[in-house]
């Protein structure tokens, strides 16, 4: 993957080959700057790649597409919505019945533990709550890929932890094939399957680590800060 600047051409990623199968927590961890939220961009279909090509189910991608959702790192939420107005949005442009979206809401609403939420306005709830919702309405669309790009960042410590904690969960649940970028260690070991590490200049993979640790994960497990000390050693080798 390159791109040009003032006629400078730079190579941003390089030799960049994973796979991730349905209902597969996969995380991708690196410094910042080693092109972590580009790929998830190609993955997204955002941007096209110079060079490689990207498949979902076997149809290369061209494009965003319905069957790849995205949950970012600002807040997205539609802010003159309520809750449940805001779960509802992307489902109305379907094919589904004013009764069919009202009970996909309505459940998805129970698994993010928000149903008394509801008729909030985003402005009247919690950080921590708008990435409920926001989760919500990403996962009742049932895309193939859910794509994370760092969302839980800006929370604090125990908001974080629980919104982890859910989204694994969820993911279970759902059988839902994630795709996670953070720098944090200690956050994809928690919650990953996979993880693939990247280093940088251009960015690259190169170690991919299976996380066998029973869940839940703690981090003062013998285990846990095995897998930490060999990521460390990838990251900074």
């Amino acid at each position: 993957m390159q791109f040009e600047v003032n006629g400078v051409r730079k190579k941003v990623l390089d030799d960049i080959n994973f796979t991730t199968h349905r209902g597969e927590f996969t995380c991708i961890v690196g410094q910042s700057g080693c092109g972590k939220t580009t790929l998830l961009n190609i993955l997204a279909g955002f941007i096209i790649p110079s060079s490689g090509l990207v498949r979902v189910q076997g149809r290369q991608i061209h494009k965003p597409g319905p069957d790849r959702c995205v949950v970012f790192q600002e807040d997205t939420l539609f802010p003159w919505l309520t809750v449940h107005e805001n779960i509802a949005f992307g489902l109305k442009g379907g094919k589904g019945n004013k009764r069919y979206i009202e009970e996909e809401v309505n459940r998805f609403l129970s698994l993010v533990g928000l149903l008394d939420y509801r008729n909030y306005l985003p402005r009247d709830i919690s950080g921590g709550m708008k990435q409920r919702v926001e989760l919500a309405r990403v996962l009742v669309l049932q895309p193939h890929i859910l794509l994370m790009d760092e969302p839980f960042a800006s929370l604090d410590y125990r908001t974080r932890r629980e919104m982890l904690d859910l989204l694994i969960s969820l993911g279970q649940e759902l059988f839902q094939t994630i795709i996670f970028v953070t720098h944090d260690v200690d956050e994809a070991i928690t919650i990953a399957d996979k993880i693939e590490i990247m280093d940088i200049n251009p960015g690259t993979i190169t170690e991919e680590l299976h996380i066998s640790q029973a869940r839940p994960r703690k981090v003062n497990q013998a285990e846990f800060a095995f897998y930490r000390d060999s990521i460390y050693r990838a990251l900074w080798n």
